[in-house]
């Protein structure tokens, strides 16, 4: 069975997994205190992971602000839909805006524009 997720849960996870790689790589720096160049290579890519993952949420911050609210049919809780398809953020209902595909089953390749019905 594939789960499905929301486009919007699965940026922001990206952006939070973006964090903790960052703090990791950083504290990794820290084993190399006797290497100054080392330990700033590590400590700027780890800074620049963490700057990245705000990036990443402006820009998720920005789509989910314009993206459609609808109602899930099964949990009746108001969610966002980005694109064709999507999953409700509360209970992972496939959701689709776009009549020609309801009924069918939920695949995420229908948000191209190039697939096939």
């Amino acid at each position: 069975m594939i789960r499905n997720s929301n486009k919007i849960n699965k940026i922001r996870t990206f952006a939070l997994s973006l964090v903790f790689i960052g703090i990791i790589i950083m504290y990794a720096g820290l084993y190399f205190r006797t290497h100054f160049i080392i330990m700033s290579l590590f400590m700027i890519i780890g800074f620049l992971a963490t700057l990245a993952s705000a990036g990443v949420y402006l820009w998720i911050g920005m789509i989910s602000m314009k993206a459609v609210q609808v109602v899930c049919p099964n949990c009746n809780k108001v969610t966002k839909v980005l694109g064709r398809v999507d999953a409700c953020m509360s209970c992972n209902q496939p959701l689709t805006l776009d009549q020609s595909l309801d009924g069918l089953e939920f695949d995420e390749k229908y948000n191209k524009k190039r697939a096939k019905k």
